[in-house]
């Protein structure tokens, strides 16, 4: 799917990180969430509609943290790490304004952004919604977004290995809907997670 409006919107604000390889890692982070939430997506059985508003929502998941570069980018450590934690669950909430000046998003792929924190449990932020109070997109990106965190290098920590990732998030089944995790599961043992698994490669190599 042709997302470059998406990486243009992300350019723009990027201009504010200071360090390139942020920038990079951002992208990475998308576009990995992207792809594996149109192959759940497809999964699950939904249209090319619904396909296009979750590969929008995946690339743009964490574009509200980037009106908070200055705090959880670059040199922050100054900033306490519960400080810095505040200002992160901010994020759904900026991404909402973001896209809405934009003004070239739909009301569902927002919505999606909004609620992609949400656990199923009702654990979750900014709301604390619950179960099916939570939207279908934003359900499907919690299981993505989670296991591509995972599955990539961090600052603080190497990436986890593809099984240990699934083992850790069976640990955590409550935060999912059961339903997107069992065929997130079956997207992740597919053929079709190859071209995942070398995005995710190629994004660790760096």
């Amino acid at each position: 799917m042709n997302l470059e409006r998406e990486r243009q919107l992300i350019g723009r604000m990027g201009e504010r990180l200071t360090v390139e390889q942020d920038l990079k890692d951002f992208y990475a982070h998308g576009e990995i969430v992207s792809r594996l939430a149109v192959l759940t997506a497809k999964e699950l059985g939904e249209d090319e509609t619904f396909c296009r508003e979750i590969a929008v929502a995946g690339m743009l998941h964490d574009i509200g943290k980037l009106e908070l570069a200055d705090v959880i980018y670059g040199n922050s450590d100054n900033i306490m790490a519960v400080e810095r934690s505040k200002y992160v669950r901010m994020h759904p909430t900026l991404g909402i304004d973001v896209l809405r000046k934009e003004g070239a998003y739909s009301e569902e792929v927002i919505s999606f952004i909004a609620n992609h924190h949400e656990n199923f449990d009702g654990t979750g932020y900014p709301n604390h919604l619950e179960g099916d109070e939570i939207p279908y997109g934003a359900r499907i990106l919690r299981v993505c977004d989670v296991f591509a965190a995972l599955v990539s290098n961090r600052a603080y920590r190497s990436a986890f290995g593809v099984d240990t990732a699934v083992e850790m998030m069976i640990d955590d089944v409550k935060d999912y809907d059961m339903h997107i995790f069992l065929a997130f599961l079956k997207v992740v043992y597919s053929k079709d997670f190859t071209a995942v698994r070398e995005m995710i490669d190629r994004a660790n190599a760096r």
